[in-house]
């Protein structure tokens, strides 16, 4: 869906208006605009350099304001002094909807999911149709709603599923959550959307028998996991193994209802780290550390029935694969397929093979544990 085409119109003469006044305070480059058409006829990437400076210094959106220099009307000014909210990333675009394409910003904490609307184009025909896709763009608010100011930035790389799973489960965590965000700081929603599944399901806050809420309860409950993780973890096995136990511990807490709220927590410590010994081959006795699995199940008094089907119901609820990159030991990174396989331009492509630059932008955007050119480079050096 996109915005008006007077609305469309009105945004791209208030954007150049201002990314006009931002290059005479700073001097970005030395095209000069002074109209939206002009603006719209400037190279694309003097465009993404001023409004990179632009958000570097939001003073400016002050300045501007204050000064008018395109002699602006009152309702023209305040929508260009709400873009001081606007939020510059990198976004997963993961659905197009007939109200909004959603974004997934995933440098939040937690994640967050925002509705955006096109301009004069539909999202669709200017990030193309194959999702999720990556892109570098700045979301503003924009008369209630939000959308992107027109300048897109692409990333060459598709994802295989294991990646597709993952962010589909992170956006569904971000959308029971906060639900789809339509508006940016404190401005009202011109369509308000609130998160229908939450709102449903559990209203008001659950208590458990402690007479603490369910979310408290379960992270409560991971704690005492932990516990008993690491300490079998510091006798049998090692702190690479004790890290992932933890974070599986945690992830299970944060699920909505968490399945922590009901088991043993014998039986759920078995399950934890059968699961992440079931990952990384802890069976093998190539490997080091070594241990039979149903090892696992004795140390915690679990029958060995038990710790298998509660190991495989948390890999069924979160989605865990072998050698599954999220859930491998850091030391087993280089030895593990899965974490180096990559869709580039639509073909699966082992990213060490890669020219650095591919390299690179994967390593930012969290793809790979690091750059492989880096670590050839100091072997040759070596």
């Amino acid at each position: 869906m996109n915005v008006t085409v007077e609305e469309g119109k009105q945004f791209y003469e208030l954007y150049a208006a201002l990314l006009s006044f931002v290059n005479r305070k700073l001097n970005v480059v030395t095209d000069q605009f002074a109209d939206s058409r002009e603006y719209m006829a400037t190279p694309f990437a003097a465009r993404v350099a001023i409004r990179n400076a632009l958000y570097d210094h939001r003073e400016l959106i002050d300045q501007f304001v204050a000064e008018n220099p395109a002699q602006l009307s009152a309702d023209e000014l305040e929508i260009v002094g709400w873009w001081k909210h606007a939020l510059m990333d990198r976004f997963y675009v993961l659905r197009y909807l007939s109200r909004y394409t959603v974004f997934l910003r995933t440098s939040d904490a937690p994640n967050k999911a925002y509705g955006v609307l096109g301009l004069a184009d539909p999202l669709e025909k200017v990030i193309g149709p194959c999702l999720p896709k990556l892109i570098t763009a700045v979301l503003l608010p924009f008369k209630g709603k939000i959308i992107y100011d027109g300048l897109v930035s692409g990333y060459n790389i598709t994802f295989g599923g294991g990646i597709k799973r993952s962010l589909n489960e992170e956006y569904k965590e971000a959308k029971e959550a906060f639900g789809i965000i339509t508006s940016l700081g404190d401005q009202p929603a011109a369509q308000p959307e609130k998160p229908k599944k939450v709102r449903k399901k559990s209203g008001k806050a659950r208590a458990t028998a402690s007479g603490r809420s369910a979310s408290a309860e379960a992270k409560a409950i991971a704690e005492e996991l932990v516990k008993m993780t690491n300490s079998f973890c510091q006798k049998f096995l090692n702190d690479e193994y004790a890290d992932l136990c933890r974070k599986l511990a945690e992830t299970l807490a944060r699920k909505r209802p968490s399945p922590l709220l009901r088991g043993r927590l014998e039986t759920w410590a078995c399950g934890i780290v059968r699961t992440i010994g079931w990952v990384n081959y802890l069976d093998d006795r190539s490997q080091q550390p070594h241990l039979k699995l149903p090892f696992i199940d004795r140390a915690f008094g679990v029958a060995e029935s038990t710790g298998q089907g509660k190991s495989k119901a948390i890999r069924t609820m979160l989605k865990i694969r072998a050698f599954d990159p999220n859930w491998t030991l850091p030391s087993r990174m280089d030895d593990n397929p899965t974490v180096w396989l990559l869709e580039v331009n639509g073909f699966p492509m082992d990213i060490r093979n890669a020219p650095r630059e591919l390299q690179e932008a994967a390593f930012a955007i969290g793809l790979i544990p690091y750059i492989p050119a880096d670590r050839a480079g100091a072997s040759r050096d070596e």
